[in-house]
């Protein structure tokens, strides 16, 4: 096993995975801390260091509300994925983590870089659902990516952009952005393939994937994607996280946050302790709008759905969908309409690689009675779901294996079809089209095609 390895900064070591073929490397550095003078500029490079570190452990969390904190009875998230309130945070938090089957560094395997949602406020890399093993155990390398959020990734202010004109904002894309360089260059020593990157998300992490491959500096690196209730527009565009505001109104909505800190500059901002920016932000919010990605020029020059509608993201395969009783307005899933009518408008403007599209539809069970949930089948996508606490049952195993069996497939090949583990044909997953709107549904009853 892959026990020990080189990045460019310095020798790491590894633990065995559940599964000892799988080496499990956390808390990686891929940037310097975001501390002090880092403080909202753009990931700088990571230090080198002596000896060997151990990766063992995952790195705190970013700064965001604390998990676990209130009445789990109340709170579906909290008693779902943010059970865990003791579990560290810092600012310094740019760190990735590595599961690999590789025996050797030489092996060049396809390589998974999976970006977390939480409406850019909340999440990371620790969470339960994300367990890399399973992928791995298919013959994937999977790194998670931990990035910047809420005030300290997305804050912008015209002292920011007067001091990085290049990036006044947007850091937590910028650190997204970061960590897909970083696997770029460094992945081959954990026995992965740096040509053959998929990136995917879900929610807010789906819609950063969107802003990657958006951006022309990926466009040699991803060659696939995966958007998991993430490609998303919303009739009012006020409520739509994913279409970013200007610059100049960015700006202003920071010089009014500093007003709210009490600060008169940039440099006294960054003196404050960033839990105090955290809970005032909390107060903030409560009367204003929250921050998140802008269209600032550079990471992200445009609306991202546009763009891909009209045939110029990456030239990629890609897979997006939803769960069934997500984002649901008047009877309308709204995530459905979005997906289909951005691959048929693609499509329609030249994009000719193929696009699968799915629908998350089995039963979940619980005392609460949650329906398909957004964020619920990611347990099936990662097969973390024997983590979960609810009572699923046999079949829900077997949709999980095969939800993770297409999605390792399409990160392998840019097709989701194959096998099962008994060696068997799983149902065949078409690419949707306009003329041929091929769909596969996730159910209780297993994988099924429609058209």
């Amino acid at each position: 096993m892959l026990r020990e390895t080189r990045t460019e900064n310095g020798k790491v070591r590894g633990i065995p995975g559940a599964d000892p073929r799988v080496t499990i490397y956390r808390g990686v550095p891929f940037a310097a801390p975001p501390v002090g003078e880092n403080r909202w500029r753009a990931p700088q490079p990571a230090a080198d260091w002596e000896g060997v570190r151990e990766c063992y452990t995952f790195a705190p969390i970013g700064v965001q509300d604390q998990p676990g904190v209130g009445k789990w009875e109340e709170d579906l998230y909290m008693r779902e994925f943010h059970v865990d309130k003791d579990i560290p945070m810092s600012e310094d938090c740019l760190y990735l983590n590595v599961w690999t089957p590789a025996n050797s560094a030489d092996e060049k395997l396809p390589v998974l870089v999976w970006i977390f949602g939480g409406g850019f406020q909340w999440g990371y890399t620790a969470e339960m659902e994300f367990d890399g093993e399973r992928l791995a155990r298919r013959g994937i390398v999977v790194v998670s990516v931990n990035y910047r959020l809420a005030t300290l990734g997305f804050l912008s202010h015209p002292e920011i952009t007067a001091e990085s004109p290049d990036s006044p904002g947007n850091f937590g894309l910028l650190d997204q952005k970061a960590g897909i360089a970083w696997v770029k260059r460094n992945i081959s020593n954990f026995g992965g393939d740096p040509e053959q990157i998929t990136i995917a998300g879900q929610s807010a992490g789906g819609g950063s994937v969107m802003a990657q491959i958006n951006n022309e500096d990926n466009y040699d690196t991803v060659k696939r994607a995966v958007v998991l209730s993430g490609m998303i527009e919303l009739a009012n565009p006020k409520d739509d996280i994913f279409n970013p505001i200007n610059l100049a109104t960015a700006e202003e909505r920071g010089k009014a946050f500093f007003d709210y800190l009490g600060v008169s500059s940039l440099a006294e901002a960054r003196k404050l302790d960033a839990f105090l920016i955290r809970d005032k932000y909390a107060e903030y919010v409560k009367e204003n709008p929250r921050f998140f990605p802008i269209e600032d020029g550079f990471m992200v020059k445009e609306y991202g759905m546009n763009k891909f509608k009209d045939g110029r993201s990456a030239k990629i395969p890609i897979i997006s969908g939803c769960t069934k009783d997500e984002f649901v307005v008047d009877g309308v899933n709204t995530v459905e309409r979005s997906v289909k009518n951005a691959f048929v408008s693609a499509q329609a403007h030249g994009q000719d690689k193929p696009m699968y599209y799915y629908s998350f539809e089995p039963d979940i069970p619980g005392w609460d009675n949650p329906g398909d949930f957004h964020s619920c089948d990611l347990w099936f996508f990662f097969e973390s779901i024997g983590k979960c606490w609810r009572p699923y049952k046999g079949y829900h195993f077997d949709l999980a294996r095969q939800m993770c069996n297409y999605f390792a497939n399409f990160i392998k090949t840019g097709d989701p079809n194959g096998k099962d583990a008994d060696g068997t044909d799983m149902p065949v997953w078409k690419p949707y089209t306009e003329k041929e709107p091929n769909e596969m549904h996730f159910t209780s009853d297993g994988s099924k095609t429609s058209v």
